[in-house]
């Protein structure tokens, strides 16, 4: 009775939840690093290939989920419905608080004016998502947004549909994950039971792998790389579902393989270690080699080591300490909103300290002055800079994000169940 109850328990993954922090860390270092001009010759090295965390995030999605929701059945364990309510509660909370955050700083950064490009700041700036070497029309990226796409774009954000805009990033561009998240959490309770019926599963992921080639390939072929189609192969939830479809049938792969009694050895998983840092490695070469390697490095040639990255994490171990497992679960938890935060936090976090690096003592007689005398920011402050970031997401997810989130699901789950009473 107690080995079929233990047989019978889902495995923990404390290694993902250190994955999933790791991802969200190196997405705040991405987006910020290459801001400071000291180390602009070297710094595109580290942050060249920021897309593979976001795709690892989505595979990383799919695999949990699949993991968590299917029961010894392969069913989900609760009705669709709730499935989505529950995840919309865990989505909601993070995007409403970020573009609060982030529509907040815009427009007091706009008034402050520290910076000479902080004049421009405004709601109505937009962010095209074309590369800036990659030929965009001359002054696109100063384009703002007008009374009617002001609308139209707020309606989206509110809405949580604003990954489906495919010219620019409005507010707070990096939520546009959260977005497709949700796309591709109302097609889980459809897709994830099916995909555990194939049976060759390493068929399906090679043959999702293609299919998710396919639409660069075609941008590359018949495109010179601008809007929409960039944009399209960015963040459209239809085009990147591959990433997440690719975390379900990796859930199905390893479900059969533990259950056989598969375990990699040491070899093995020096083996992947070394196929995901040659990958890495050789996607920031190719990055040099023309600009359509982009496009195809971003949407599918590095599927396999996502994958890869993704199992390697499955077979990691931790200490049996409660504390430790506490503490990688608290960090797991703060990787979405670190994400959707770090773009405003970085703003307010280089701010200050341009100010504090000027004559701060002005700041309680001479405002404007104060402002004025701003002095630069300084690498040496970094660190801190992402250490503040990762202590203020833990803070978010747990005192914010849970209480509003179990608020959603106590007024949500029950309309649901009693509209779908159980048959």
């Amino acid at each position: 009775m107690e080995k079929a109850r233990q047989t019978s328990q889902k495995e923990r993954f404390i290694g993902l939840e250190w994955l999933r922090f790791a991802l969200g860390l190196y997405i705040v270092i991405f987006h910020t690093l290459h801001t400071y001009p000291s180390i602009r010759d070297w710094s595109h090295y580290v942050t060249d290939i920021g897309f593979f965390s976001t795709s690892t995030f989505f595979v990383l999605s799919g695999f949990l989920l699949t993991h968590v929701y299917l029961d010894n059945e392969r069913k989900l364990r609760e009705p669709a419905r709730s499935f989505w309510v529950k995840r919309f509660s865990n989505l909601y909370p993070i995007h409403i608080g970020s573009l609060l955050l982030a529509i907040g700083i815009s427009s007091l950064i706009g008034y402050l004016a520290i910076t000479p490009d902080d004049a421009g700041m405004s709601l109505r700036f937009v962010i095209y998502d074309v590369n800036n070497d990659l030929g965009q029309t001359p002054g696109a990226l100063e384009h703002f947004m007008g009374n009617g796409e002001l609308a139209l774009n707020l309606g989206l954000n509110v809405a949580l549909l604003h990954a489906w805009n495919p010219y620019y990033l409005t507010f707070n561009p990096p939520s546009w994950s959260i977005s497709a998240l949700m796309a591709f959490y109302l097609t889980f309770p459809w897709l994830a039971p099916r995909l555990f019926r194939l049976r060759r599963v390493g068929r399906a992921l090679l043959l999702t792998n293609l299919l998710y080639l396919i639409p660069p390939l075609v941008v590359i072929a018949t495109t010179d790389f601008g809007m929409p189609e960039t944009g399209i192969l960015h963040r459209n939830p239809l085009i990147r579902l591959p990433e997440f479809v690719a975390g379900i049938l990796l859930c199905v792969w390893y479900t059969r393989y533990r259950a056989a009694g598969g375990w990699l050895s040491a070899m093995q998983r020096c083996g992947l270690a070394a196929f995901v840092a040659g990958c890495v490695i050789g996607a920031v070469w190719l990055l040099g080699q023309g600009h359509a390697w982009y496009y195809v490095l971003h949407n599918g040639l590095l599927l396999p080591a996502q994958l890869a990255l993704i199992l390697l994490a499955t077979q990691w171990r931790t200490p049996d300490s409660r504390r430790v497992r506490r503490l990688a679960t608290r960090l797991g938890g703060a990787s979405l909103p670190m994400f959707a935060l770090h773009v405003p936090l970085f703003v307010i976090f280089t701010r200050i300290e341009r100010v504090w690096a000027g004559e701060p003592t002005l700041c309680g007689s001479d405002l404007r002055g104060c402002l004025d005398a701003a002095g630069d920011s300084s690498l040496a402050f970094y660190p801190l800079f992402l250490l503040l970031t990762v202590m203020f997401c833990v803070m978010f997810q747990e005192q914010f994000v849970l209480r509003v989130r179990n608020a959603m699901q106590r007024w949500l789950l029950p309309r649901v169940t009693s509209s779908h009473p159980p048959a």
